[in-house]
C-alpha cells in the first residue's frame, strides 16, 4: 500500500502532486531521481524489488531510495519512516547504509572526487564576485571580518 500511495502521489503520469511538488519535496526533478534510481539498481541488488520468505513483495526500489533520500535531506529520523513508509527503523538504517555505498561507488569517479587546479580555479573566480576571494580552504569564513557577528 505505502508503494501504491507514493506512486500514485508522485511517479504516475497523473500523479497527485506536481513536478514542482516533487522538487520541493526531493530536493531534485522527477527525471533525476529516476536516473538515480536506475543507476543504483544496476550497481546494489538491494534496490531491486525482492519477495519475502511468504511471497509477497518486499519494499520497492522507489520506497527505499525516497526513504534513503528523506532521512538524508531532512535530518528525518529512521524511526519517523514506519509512519509514512511502513518501514521499520532497522530497515530504513540499512537503506540508508546501502544507499551510501552505492552512491559512493556509482558516483565517486565524476562528483566525489578532489577538485583538479582547473575546479580551484573556477570556484576561486565565483567566490571573488561576491566579495568572500580566497575562500577555497576555509568553508567556515573565519578569516573574514565580520562587524556585526551575532556572536
Amino acid at each position: 500500500m505505502s508503494h501504491a500511495n507514493l506512486m500514485n502521489n508522485y511517479f504516475n503520469p497523473n500523479s497527485v502532486y506536481t513536478e514542482e511538488d516533487f522538487r520541493r519535496r526531493f530536493r531534485m526533478r522527477r527525471h533525476v531521481f529516476e536516473h538515480l534510481l536506475c543507476d543504483v539498481q544496476q550497481v546494489n541488488p538491494y534496490f531491486q524489488q525482492k519477495r519475502d520468505i511468504a511471497g509477497r513483495p518486499g519494499f520497492s526500489p522507489y520506497q527505499k531510495v525516497t526513504v534513503a533520500l528523506r532521512m538524508m535531506a531532512y535530518g528525518s529520523p529512521a524511526a519517523s519512516m514506519n509512519e509514512t513508509h511502513g518501514m521499520s527503523e532497522s530497515t530504513c538504517l540499512d537503506t540508508l547504509e546501502q544507499f551510501y555505498d552505492t552512491i559512493v561507488q556509482v558516483y565517486k569517479d565524476e562528483y566525489l572526487r578532489e577538485p583538479n587546479q582547473e575546479d580551484l580555479n573556477r570556484l576561486l573566480r565565483k567566490t571573488e564576485d561576491p566579495g568572500f576571494a580566497g575562500m577555497i580552504g576555509s568553508l567556515d569564513c573565519m578569516h573574514l571580518d565580520w562587524k556585526t557577528c551575532p556572536t
